[in-house]
């Protein structure tokens, strides 16, 4: 009683003294996303800071090249693309010289993964923004009382009707692909047109063609016009639905609420304590990322297909496209099955609706919104299908397992290209390997691309590990002969391994290794004429499907470990400019180590493999540390998407997918405290790591589910129905734990 009194009193006292309490802001988890992180790139492609809701069809950033531009070429309505591909065009304005598109002087940014807003500072324009699915708002304030206002709304490549109080019309996008708007404003305006040699021509109220322009024009003294669209691949007519079915007023603010709630619903399913600040900021951003890709394109239970250039229902089952699968099936895929399994379900429906609709039943290796682009190499969608299968998703097995293997059967391996079967891969089936041209040979076979070449160390262990994951999947189905003749096909990477080097090494059709040679630089551009954006010191590392093979054609644990080491270590061997003219993906290097390109991700992971899991722990907090910063050079290189970030998040996390296809997980070392990941079936999984730091990186001891844990790894089964991981973290590393010979994680010829 006394101690209440004495509280009581206290607060009083410093209430009367004008002492004010600071309140604690207690952060959500959008908070600590940051989506500048990345957007000056390193050398190629930045990130770029996106506005939209997890998965959706209407996404926009600002419209500039990265960060240092100086100048906004208008307004976003919607990308089309991950990157680089936007239609339509906004372009608020106050003066006389009427342009399609305004570049804006531009100041006091604010964007968030849910609302933007920015200063146009020479014109006076303020500019607050909030999208949902299919539609958004704009609020523009014009400070120019003198001057008349303008609104201009441009197609760049398609037609535009404007009316008093709106404007549709549509942007051809490529073959049969169209994106069509509606938009309302709040108010009329006082005269409404088409741009016409700097004029507005009010007798007119459509056009067509190439920067077709509507033009707004209202009251002098307006100070404000609100407008909202609709976005839509179907008509200009489903673009107003969507508009009116999810943005029935001009309430910016509730809007970014909603948004926000959205946003904080989807990042929650991870939940973190401990850490740094930094640690979460990076960690959320990075999970902000894989929401990027793909999008559901469902539009009142219809959606367009550029697969086929038809509309389409969808059964209830929404559709999902634009998902670079070589990027993302090596840990975005894995990452969206443990905590959205619903969604991974009808991305992988959607690939066979795909195969379907092209009429070939080829799985699609690079769907977008426009079709299937087939870039890189290898039939990846395999692995996201396997891996699925493995994690216990429910789909049409059978029919996927047709689809995956007519693509890699029936379409030819050659990267970048979508067209049947050819020389190389009658060479492939008979041989076991994709042959590469000797010095000054031509190129015969008219499915390569002529700058992508043949890639064929890169083909060949891509598609080892493709036939793999077609084994796994055969055997699931009772399709006993066709496992085994894949499994045989799954150690085709051993046709191209050198043992005189420890390299996967190019040999030409007659069995010859292509000499002189030097792994770092041999292959031209991308070293594309042997492997496919890395180099050989990367890809001697890609059988992820059977690192105990790998190990032993090294020569035992003792030379794999020493190769591995040497990969963090080797010098670039050139100036950094000459090296990175030639291997532009190449960055973030580590030695010839490239935390920049999806190739590497798994290699840091591979000590555990070899009895010294301790080392793994020491890169993956070495190379967290080094290349992934909140800061606007914060990502290595191209981010993908979703395919580099969900590297971080597992990483961060304490554990990673190296072999999507085994339902299994690599234990590395984790950020913060206590991780929590909420399942897609409502369980937790949760992962302790108690004494974690900086210094106290390496693992002393572990117990899963109350168990003593010996393993580098856990399995999906460990932790599908919820678990908990313990781990004890220490300064100084325990190398005898997780080192035993039965403790490695599985691989094709030792599960």
């Amino acid at each position: 009683m006394k101690l209440i009194h004495c509280f009581v009193l206290a607060s009083l006292l410093s209430a009367c003294s004008g002492v004010q309490r600071q309140q604690v802001t207690v952060k959500e988890p959008v908070d600590y996303v940051n989506p500048y992180m990345g957007n000056i790139s390193h050398l190629l492609v930045p990130t770029f800071p996106t506005i939209h809701l997890p998965n959706s069809m209407l996404r926009v950033y600002p419209e500039r090249a990265d960060y240092t531009s100086d100048l906004l070429h208008g307004l976003p309505l919607i990308v089309t693309s991950h990157r680089g591909s936007s239609a339509f065009n906004l372009s608020p304005y106050q003066g006389d010289e009427l342009r399609p598109v305004i570049n804006y002087s531009y100041d006091r940014e604010k964007l968030k993964p849910y609302y933007y807003e920015v200063s146009l500072d020479d014109e006076q324009i303020s500019v607050k923004y909030a999208p949902s699915h299919q539609s958004a708002l704009y609020s523009i304030e014009y400070g120019q009382q003198d001057k008349p206002a303008y609104m201009m709304i441009n197609s760049r490549n398609g037609s535009i009707q404007v009316g008093e109080k709106s404007v549709s019309g549509y942007q051809q996008l490529d073959n049969n692909t169209r994106v069509y708007l509606y938009m309302e404003s709040d108010i009329a305006s006082q005269e409404a047109g088409i741009l016409v040699n700097g004029k507005i021509d009010v007798t007119g109220d459509a056009a067509e063609g190439r920067d077709v322009c509507a033009v707004l024009r209202f009251a002098d003294g307006t100070q404000k016009v609100n407008l909202r669209y609709g976005i839509s691949f179907i008509s200009g007519e489903q673009a107003r639905k969507n508009m009116q079915r999810e943005i029935p007023g001009y309430d910016l603010q509730a809007l970014a609420e909603q948004g926000r709630q959205v946003w904080n619903k989807a990042l929650g399913d991870i939940e973190v304590e401990g850490g740094s600040e930094t640690d979460k900021q990076v960690m959320y951003t990075s999970f902000y990322r894989v929401f990027e890709r793909p999008v559901c394109i469902s539009e009142d239970g219809l959606y367009f297909s550029a697969f086929d250039g038809k509309v389409h229902e969808d059964h209830g089952e929404p559709f999902y496209t634009d998902d670079w699968i070589w990027d993302t099936y090596r840990a975005a895929h894995p990452l969206r099955v443990l905590v959205d399994e619903e969604t991974e379900k009808g991305v992988i429906d959607s690939y066979l609706l795909m195969a379907e609709q092209m009429g070939n039943m080829w799985m699609p290796t690079f769907p977008e919104i426009t079709g299937d682009s087939r870039r890189m190499n290898s039939n990846h969608a395999v692995a996201t299908v396997a891996d699925a299968m493995a994690k216990g998703v429910k789909f049409d097995l059978a029919k996927a397992y047709e689809a995956c293997r007519k693509g890699i059967e029936e379409k030819t391996l050659a990267p970048w290209s979508g067209a049947p079967s050819g020389w190389i891969d009658d060479f492939y089936k008979k041989n076991g390997y994709i042959p590469a041209l000797q010095e000054g040979e031509k190129e015969t076979d008219p499915n390569v691309h002529p700058f992508e070449k043949r890639q064929p160390i890169a083909v060949t262990l891509g598609t080892s590990y493709d036939q793999w994951c077609l084994s796994r999947i055969a055997e699931a189905l009772g399709k006993k002969d066709e496992a085994d003749y894949y499994l045989q096909c799954a150690h085709n990477y051993r046709n191209v391994y050198n043992a005189e080097t420890g390299f996967f090494h190019p040999k030409d059709k007659n069995g010859k290794w292509i000499e002189p040679f030097d792994y770092r630089y041999s292959g031209g551009q991308g070293a594309r004429e042997y492997y496919g954006e890395n180099n050989g010191w990367i890809y001697r590392w890609d059988v992820p499907h059977n690192v105990a093979d790998l190990i032993s054609l090294m020569g035992g644990n003792e030379q794999f470990i020493a190769n591995l080491d040497q990969t963090f270590r080797e010098p670039l061997g050139k100036a950094k400019y000459v090296f990175y003219a030639q291997l532009p993906d190449h960055t973030g290097n580590v030695g010839q180590f490239s935390m920049a390109n999806e190739p590497s991700l798994h290699i840091p992971y591979l000590y555990n493999y070899a009895g010294q899991p301790w080392k793994t722990q020491k890169r993956i907090r070495q190379l967290l540390k080094t290349w992934f910063r909140n800061d606007l050079m914060g990502v290595p290189g191209d981010e993908d998407g979703g395919g580099m970030s969900a590297f971080v998040v597992f990483s961060s996390l304490g554990f990673y997918p190296v072999t999507p296809g085994f339902p299994a997980y690599n234990i590395g070392s984790p950020l913060f405290a206590k991780s929590k990941v909420h399942l897609s079936n409502g369980k937790v999984f949760e992962i302790e790591a108690q004494g974690v730091s900086e210094d106290n990186k390496y693992i002393q001891s572990a117990t899963l589910n109350g168990k003593e844990w010996n393993k580098p790894w856990f399995s999906h089964d460990d932790i599908k129905d919820g678990g908990k991981l313990v781990l004890v973290m220490g300064s100084i590393p325990n190398k005898a734990w997780g080192s035993s010979a039965d403790a490695v994680p599985p691989s094709a010829d030792k599960k």
